[in-house]
């Protein structure tokens, strides 16, 4: 993810941009999260072993993402002109986003199966904390001071979510591979951010699920676990699992970060565990608890404390605290750029 990564050139960007401003890139972060939160839904349901489903997820979205993909292209194409120069994509960095998503699956499921499920989720939910030191040094985006103080809020409001429900006691093993499992997420964040400079998001997320796909097959093979379903009712939730919880909230976050900063979309996670506990009422009869209740809340104000800011007149804020024009992004190639600015 260096500035010096090797690029190569694709077609030259649209004429016109459609806006999407911080607020609707926000909106779409959100609906992200809850089509990442339902997943432990269609994972208990789906008949296979862990590595297996981890493997499943990703492979069931590839037909839609090419699809997206091929659609984003010939929109882009349709738009572009002989004036328009090519924009560089920097093929490294979607590379390790695929490895970092396959590195999180990965880890995540061996936290499960050595710690206590909401010692493995806590530690998983620590991913904003690795974007916020490290996206300056590996993708040169300051973090401002309200994303500090909205995630300030938030790991003490996912304390009280997510470890008041836990029963047992962890492993420290157990609790270090919840940690590499943050370390990865969040290292996907700013890859994923960086690719988005120059691909479209379905172009983004197909290319890296591409790569995840590649090492978690070896992974689930030599896990033991069967591939298979046993019914189609398992089948049914492993598809739902790729099209719903990877395609579509993978491919609405790789969306808001072409808009968003790294470490204020990071704090999805956050949102996520809010809507699994939400999830976690409605289809399995887990009513949360009052320090539960409390936990989400404080989430929610953080969110709202780091939240982009529109100021007076035409300007506004955007997830880095620093004062923009209105963001537009061309849905093509998924560039942010000022509303006045030409794209390029």
């Amino acid at each position: 993810m260096s500035a010096q990564a090797p690029i190569v050139p694709v077609t030259g960007p649209a004429t016109t941009a459609a806006a999407l401003t911080a607020g609707g890139a926000l909106a779409l972060l959100v609906l992200g999260a809850a089509a990442m939160a339902i997943s432990p839904v269609f994972v208990r349901n789906a008949e296979v072993g862990p590595f297996a489903s981890a493997f499943w997820r990703v492979f069931t979205a590839l037909p839609l993402l090419v699809l997206w993909a091929g659609i984003e292209r010939r929109h882009r194409r349709g738009r572009s002109t002989a004036t328009d120069r090519p924009a560089r994509v920097d093929p490294r960095a979607v590379a390790m986003a695929g490895l970092f998503f396959a590195g999180d699956l990965a880890f995540w499921h061996l936290a499960i199966m050595h710690t206590t499920i909401a010692n493995a989720t806590f530690f998983a939910c620590l991913a904003p904390l690795w974007v916020a030191l490290l996206s300056r040094v590996t993708i040169g985006e300051p973090v401002s001071r309200s994303t500090f103080l909205g995630l300030a809020v938030c790991v003490p409001g996912a304390a009280l979510l997510i470890l008041h429900s836990g029963n047992g006691e962890g492993s420290p093993l157990g609790d270090l591979f919840g940690l590499v499992t943050s370390l990865f997420f969040g290292l996907y964040f700013l890859a994923v951010r960086r690719a988005r400079g120059a691909l479209g998001a379905g172009a983004t997320t197909l290319f890296s699920s591409l790569v995840t796909t590649a090492i978690l097959f070896p992974v689930a093979m030599l896990s033991g676990e069967g591939l298979l379903p046993g019914t189609f009712a398992g089948g049914l939730n492993l598809a739902a699992l790729g099209l719903v919880s990877h395609a579509g909230g993978q491919g609405l976050l790789s969306v808001a970060l072409g808009v968003l900063s790294a470490s204020f979309s990071s704090l999805v996670i956050f949102v996520e565990a809010v809507a699994a506990a939400l999830f976690g009422w409605l289809f399995a009869g887990e009513r949360p608890g009052l320090a539960q209740i409390a936990g989400g809340c404080l989430i929610l104000l953080g969110i709202a404390l780091a939240r982009p800011r529109r100021a007076a007149g035409t300007s506004s804020n955007d997830a880095t605290g620093r004062a923009t024009r209105p963001l537009v992004v061309d849905t093509a190639r998924g560039n942010a750029n000022t509303a006045d600015s030409k794209v390029d």
